[in-house]
């Protein structure tokens, strides 16, 4: 198993992993197999999508906004219950 640490910049952030994730697969020497990308922590998430039109990522975020907004009342009292739900919708792993 390996690990890749990402350090996010924003509350809510796309954060392309494909390099990463190519460089591991890559030094790994396996030839054929499935790769597994998870995340550990229970406020991120993982996905699949493209990455050549900026507009994508951007309207995942409205998207998830909209389901999910920030000014409900919340009982969870860190005040990150947005980011749990958001990354349960998304799920922990592809």
């Amino acid at each position: 198993m390996n690990t890749i640490e990402i350090r996010t910049r924003a509350r809510e952030e796309f954060v392309d992993l494909t390099a990463e994730v190519d460089s591991v697969v890559a030094v790994s020497g396996v030839a054929s197999g499935v790769c597994v990308v998870a995340v550990p922590h229970t406020t991120a998430g993982v996905t699949v999508n493209e990455n050549a039109d900026p507009d994508v990522r951007a309207d995942l975020l409205m998207t998830l906004r909209r389901i999910v907004p920030d000014d409900r009342p919340y009982a969870h009292a860190e005040g990150n219950s947005p980011a749990h739900a958001k990354a349960a919708l998304v799920g922990s792993s592809v």
